[in-house]
C-alpha cells in the first residue's frame, strides 16, 4: 500500500470488507435480538413475585439489541451508499495513509462504525467518521499536508484513496 494507485484500487476491497462484517454482525444481532424478545414474552419469565425482575431484564436486553441492530442496519445503508470516486482531498469514503514517528497507519473515513478495524490484503486499516477527533482534521486535506493530533503528535499525510 506505497502508492496511490494501490490505495485507489484498495479502496473497493476495503468497502466490500467492511460491509460483509456489518452483515456478519447484523446476521449474529438479529439472532440475539430475536432470542431476547422471545425470552422477553415467554410465559415461563413471569414474575413470580414483586422482587422477580426477570422479564422486565429480559425486555430490557431485548430492546438494547434491537436498538444495535438498527445502528448496524443504518451503518450498512451509509457504506453501501458510499461512492468511492478519486480524490486529492480527504473526504468521506477516503482511504488514507498518514506517517507518524515513521510508522504508516491506514484509516477509512466513513459515515459510522468508527473504531471497528479490518485486515485487507495484510493492512490494517481502522474506521474512523468525520465527527470523530483524527477524522475532523483530516477532512480536506491533501496528500504532503501536515496534521496536529490529538496526542500531540504531528503527523504528514502521504496518500489518499
Amino acid at each position: 500500500m506505497e502508492s496511490l494507485p494501490t490505495l485507489v484500487m484498495l479502496k473497493s476491497a476495503v468497502l466490500e470488507a467492511i460491509l460483509t462484517r456489518l452483515d456478519s454482525e447484523l446476521e449474529t444481532l438479529t439472532r440475539g435480538a430475536r432470542a431476547s424478545f422471545a425470552a422477553a414474552t415467554d410465559p415461563d419469565s413471569k414474575a413470580e413475585n414483586k422482587y422477580d425482575t426477570r422479564t422486565l431484564e429480559a425486555s430490557y436486553v431485548a430492546r438494547g439489541q434491537a436498538q444495535r441492530v438498527t445502528e448496524v442496519q443504518a451503518a450498512r445503508h451509509g457504506y453501501a451508499s458510499l461512492q468511492l470516486t478519486a480524490s486529492d482531498l480527504v473526504r468521506l469514503g477516503s482511504l488514507v495513509e498518514i506517517e507518524i514517528a515513521g510508522r504508516s497507519d491506514h484509516y477509512f473515513l466513513g459515515p459510522a462504525e468508527g473504531g471497528l478495524e479490518i485486515i485487507v490484503d495484510g493492512a490494517e486499516i481502522l474506521l474512523i467518521t468525520p465527527a470523530s477527533p483524527l477524522g475532523a482534521r483530516l477532512m480536506g486535506k491533501a496528500a504532503g499536508d501536515r496534521i496536529n493530533l490529538p496526542s500531540g503528535q504531528q503527523a504528514m499525510i502521504k496518500n489518499i484513496g
